[in-house]
């Protein structure tokens, strides 16, 4: 991808966040406190505020832009998770001007180690985990087997929703839905859903 393309993709995940606020929220207030639309539009909306100030001589620099502007303006446990994962994925390509399919599986991966980190959570503990790490995986496997970057895109955003539908029937073990208990089994987890919405809308508009 060029820097052009990785800005793109950061614009669609920017303003679908945005778009989705009042779905989000729902989702969230299922089980939790309902802030997690909220929470991830302000955020996002302060991204685009700033979208023109960025520095954009690497891609790592921009994203990394990106990252501090959501670590500071979104509240709760939303912004330092969505920050790190972020930052960490600036990291991998720092200096880079052109990402290749291997770096995108590296990102990714470098995410889901920093929100774990950063969260305390581990897949099947119904968070946004359980729909990236399966969407990277199959963005991996596809790479490996020649796919075009668009059908990659779509066979992200498939298993990203599959992955999301399958948190239904799990017990929520980190954040204020874990207060619930069993209460939160039978509701889809809201971060999930969130990362299949963007894969869906990221693949749409490739």
């Amino acid at each position: 991808m060029s820097d052009a393309r990785v800005e793109s993709v950061v614009r669609t995940i920017t303003t679908t966040c945005i778009e989705n606020e009042t779905y989000f929220g729902d989702l969230d207030s299922v089980v939790g406190d309902g802030d997690f639309g909220f929470s991830l539009a302000r955020g996002f909306e302060n991204v685009l505020a700033q979208w023109d100030t960025f520095d954009r001589s690497d891609t790592g620099t921009f994203l990394q832009k990106v990252a501090v502007v959501m670590s500071g303006r979104i509240g709760g446990t939303s912004g330092p998770i969505w920050g790190t994962a972020f930052l960490r994925a600036a990291s991998q390509v720092k200096g880079t001007q052109e990402v290749r399919g291997t770096d995108v599986v590296a990102m990714l991966r470098a995410a889901i180690e920093g929100i774990k980190a950063r969260g305390g959570a581990d897949l099947g503990e119904k968070t946004l985990l359980d729909a990236l790490a399966p969407m990277t995986d199959t963005i991996e496997r596809e790479l490996a087997a020649g796919t075009s970057p668009a059908d990659i895109a779509k066979a992200a955003a498939a298993t990203a929703r599959d992955a999301a539908e399958a948190t239904r029937p799990m017990q929520a073990r980190r954040g204020r839905a874990s207060y619930t208990g069993e209460r939160s089994i039978g509701s889809l987890d809201p971060g999930a859903v969130a990362v299949a919405v963007l894969a869906e809308r990221v693949a749409d508009t490739w």
